[in-house]
């Protein structure tokens, strides 16, 4: 897995959203910054804290021209329902075969480490 470096170019991507909506990286970069961030399925605890997060600031943000993207491999259809349940003012990105996950470096198997308490 290649995980992306500060100062790394991001790679585009085209996703439909949770409206069924085709949005692309590069369209929303001729806006200003773009903040994309993977989340492994929608309305699992953490998640859904983590979305309710960027909804919450949602108004900061576009305050600084920034676009928010959230995506996971779930369908469309779910993704909608929990944009809906949750009142998500962003766009939720379906990316089913993990592909953009891939090249963003962030798909994998989930690890967990614990560190020894001297």
């Amino acid at each position: 897995m290649n995980t992306l470096n500060v100062g790394d170019t991001a790679p585009n991507f085209s996703l439909q959203n949770q409206s069924g909506e085709t949005v692309s990286l590069q369209q929303a970069l001729t806006h200003g910054p773009v903040l994309v961030y993977f989340y492994p399925k929608a309305s699992t605890p953490g998640c859904t804290v983590q979305a309710q997060g960027l909804r919450d600031i949602k108004a900061q943000l576009d305050g600084l021209n920034v676009t928010v993207f959230g995506i996971s491999p779930d369908p469309v259809a779910k993704l909608a329902k929990f944009a809906e349940k949750q009142a998500l003012n962003f766009n939720l990105l379906s990316d089913e075969d993990h592909a953009v996950a891939d090249g963003f470096g962030v798909w994998g198997e989930k690890k967990f480490t614990l560190d020894k308490i001297a």
